[in-house]
């Protein structure tokens, strides 16, 4: 009875998405013995189901449905223990059909709900525990919801005539600006200013400049200013020899050839890049036309959620109407030792037990 069970399960659930065949087997049971005398058994069965093998992988059109290669399982709980409000218990499934409920929770039919790290507000992972599922939350993606993205970086590149710095030359100032978003997606301005020194009594060129930046959301006031000069040798000529902060600026990192600035009345830390000392990126003096080479930054208005999909690498990727994809969650793999000995659960999911051993969370791939 217990063997014709499995077979029948293991015939109608055969096309059955994540489901694994129970095996089986018998072993004779002897009540009792003596010389010469034989005293009817039994027979016992033991059940086994193979997890660790493999199902063939089905391609979908669908971003959010997952499976699993090689190794280890997704991440999951009972819809009941999220609604619950308390600690879901972790369980452990090898692939399901995700979608956003109304509710934004991303689970299956069968009431499956994926779970994974939240991440910082830039994207990257915090340290988390990994022997324990106590920093694993629910995944939930709020589609109505608009997010903003702070620009936390601005590169400068182009080329400041040379001529500019001659003893005999007008001193013209040359302004460029750049856009940058705030911590609430709204549109500033920095507004740069280039002056050339000159110094009538030192014939030929100064071939420094002093760079002053005004910030609109801070009422137009100057909030950095600094001078670099740039050298003249034969090997280098036209690159940056050094920066030097005058007010307002942070130190100049010449490693990383960055300037840190406050902006938006101190509520923003932007990095501003003006190039390391030698380099052949960034600002650059020649005898040329001023000319923008580069000029970015990153960041973006406040939009609205496009599309949401998960990477090999376990992260859920959220892309927003303005271009920006923002990194939500990171899925883990969860492995044990023995996947044969874990105890299964309704909705082709498992949970660990005595004879699994005990779980470890990876890095997807």
């Amino acid at each position: 009875s217990s063997r014709l069970g499995t077979i029948s399960d293991n015939i109608a659930n055969a096309s059955t998405f994540g489901y694994k065949r129970v095996e089986t087997e018998f072993a004779s049971m002897i009540v009792g013995q003596g010389s010469g005398l034989y005293t009817a058994g039994g027979v016992r069965t033991s059940t086994q189901r193979v997890v660790m093998q493999d199902g063939a992988i089905v391609t979908t059109s669908h971003p959010l449905d997952l499976a699993m290669t090689g190794r280890g399982m997704l991440p999951v709980t009972t819809l009941a223990d999220v609604n619950s409000g308390d600690t879901p218990q972790m369980l452990m499934t090898r692939t399901g059909s995700f979608r956003p409920d109304a509710n934004g929770i991303l689970r299956t039919q069968s009431g499956l709900v994926l779970m994974g790290w939240p991440t910082a507000s830039d994207g990257s992972l915090p340290l988390v525990p990994r022997d324990t599922p106590t920093a694993l939350r629910p995944i939930v993606i709020e589609s109505n919801r608009p997010v903003g993205d702070p620009t936390t970086r601005v590169e400068i590149g182009a080329n400041l005539p040379a001529t500019e710095t001659l003893s005999t030359a007008g001193g013209t100032p040359i302004p460029v600006g750049v856009e940058y978003f705030g911590n609430l997606g709204t549109s500033e301005r920095l507004e740069m200013t280039f002056t050339p020194q000159v110094d009538p009594a030192t014939p030929g060129l100064s071939n420094t400049w002093v760079v002053n930046i005004t910030d609109t959301a801070s009422g137009g006031a100057s909030i950095a200013s600094f001078r670099v000069e740039f050298d003249a040798s034969q090997a280098q000529g036209g690159s940056i020899a050094s920066v030097t902060p005058l007010t307002g600026a942070g130190t100049y990192d010449a490693a990383s050839g960055t300037i840190m600035l406050d902006a938006n009345n101190g509520e923003s830390e932007i990095e501003l890049f003006v190039g390391v000392p030698g380099g052949t990126t960034g600002l650059k003096q020649l005898a040329a036309p001023f000319s923008p080479s580069n000029i970015s930054r990153n960041g973006s208005p406040a939009g609205q959620l496009v599309s949401v999909e998960i990477d090999e690498a376990g992260r859920v990727n959220a892309t927003y109407d303005t271009g920006f994809v923002k990194t939500l969650y990171q899925i883990p793999v969860v492995d044990v030792s023995n996947p044969n000995g874990l105890e299964a659960v309704e909705g082709q999911a498992y949970k660990p037990s005595r004879e699994s051993g005990s779980f470890f969370l990876w890095d997807a791939g």
